[in-house]
């Protein structure tokens, strides 16, 4: 049922509440399970293994998300990825063509070497960096070395790209990589000599692309003032956590704490917006950039932090609001009415950290109410 082996607490968790919810003695009693509307397990004293199989023939309804304890809005991203797939597939197999205008794939490629060697700011200078630095915490550590992997991504995609460009004007022989990334960048696809030095994604080129020059926005910013943003957009880090460690870091040298005793607490402040944040936190860091997945966040009343609740229909990854994150002594930390939960880097990747979000019971004997909050995480990037 579960589909897989318990390889971690995650999974541990969420076969515990299948169990929990689905495997008890109510499952044998006639006409007590219903697993859709209008549909209810029938009575297995009255049915033998033929009338079974013609009952799952005939009789049995389509399959729903509700079935299997989904919300759904499952449906719609099975069904998006599934689209997505079939179209990538489809222009794979055509070798990128031409486009509805009549342009071959030679003149697409250069117009998109010509837009990205223009748009693609210039490597980060780290000798004027170091002579600017007059004081090291750990939060100047994570930016230089986020200005160091930068510096490796930008150089690659400005070598590779100028590489080809002289290729296709024919004063360099074409070689295997020159024509895996032209056919990459007629696909709109992440070339694989830049998915090799660059962060986490399932972005296509274009968005991709986009992206990469926000977040050189962002450190640009962040290494010229050296001062963290008042909300730091977590998202756009190479190494998200390398940030969570320093805010544990300075914590524990402020308060003179061993780093060992330290852990991260997540509050959810009601600023959606990352404008509404006028200062830095008082006892922390505001970090954005997160996004729920099986769940939305619902608003708090003036001060009060707000809570976790169903999502709403068509809405597959609501916003988080701004976090604020900070340090704090593991006995310290609260556990009662929160929940943890799981951050992944994509939709894809393993969690990056835990964390903690404020719950409202409803119903707190309700074990379907510990069904339906298992299967929440959070992504930095829905795509």
């Amino acid at each position: 049922m579960y589909g897989g082996h318990i390889t971690d607490d995650w999974d541990r968790r969420t076969n515990n509440t299948y169990l929990k919810v689905i495997i008890e003695p109510g499952l044998f009693k006639a006409m007590q399970l219903t697993r859709a509307p209008g549909f209810k397990s029938p009575d297995p004293n009255k049915f033998d293994r033929d009338r079974y199989e013609k009952y799952i023939e005939e009789s049995l309804p389509a399959e729903i998300p509700q079935m299997f304890g989904l919300h759904p809005n499952a449906e719609i991203g099975y069904l998006t990825t599934t689209a997505e797939t079939l179209f990538v597939n489809i222009m794979t197999i055509q070798g990128g063509g031409s486009t509805g205008g009549g342009k071959k794939q030679e003149d697409i490629v250069k117009e998109i070497i010509d837009k990205f060697l223009n748009d693609l700011p210039e490597d980060y200078n780290m000798v004027e960096i170091a002579t600017t630095i007059t004081k090291i915490n750990p939060y100047i550590v994570v930016s230089v070395q986020e200005c160091e992997r930068m510096n490796t991504l930008l150089q690659e995609i400005r070598k590779s790209l100028s590489d080809l460009d002289a290729g296709l004007k024919g004063q360099l022989n074409i070689t295997e990589a020159m024509e895996a990334l032209s056919n990459s960048l007629s696909m709109n696809q992440i070339p694989a000599t830049w998915t090799a030095n660059a962060y986490f994604s399932k972005k296509n080129l274009a968005d991709w692309f986009t992206d990469l020059l926000l977040r050189v926005e962002q450190l640009t910013l962040w290494i010229e003032k050296l001062e963290v943003p008042m909300s730091l957009w977590i998202s756009g880090l190479f190494n998200p956590m390398s940030f969570l460690t320093a805010i544990m870091q300075v914590t524990a040298r402020e308060q003179g704490l061993p780093l060992d005793s330290m852990c991260l607490q997540t509050d959810v402040t009601n600023m959606f917006e990352v404008n509404e944040v006028k200062e830095p936190s008082k006892d922390g860091m505001y970090v954005h950039g997160f996004f729920l997945e099986g769940a939305q966040w619902e608003k708090g009343r003036g001060n009060d932090q707000g809570y976790l609740t169903e999502m709403a229909p068509k809405i597959l990854h609501p916003v988080l609001p701004v976090v604020n994150v900070r340090a704090v002594q593991f006995e310290h930390r609260p556990t009662v009415g929160f929940y943890k939960c799981p951050v992944y880097y994509t939709t894809m990747r393993g969690p990056t950290y835990v964390f903690t979000a404020h719950l409202k019971m409803e119903n707190e004997d309700d074990p379907g109410y510990d069904w339906v909050l298992a299967g929440v995480a959070l992504v930095m990037s829905p795509d």
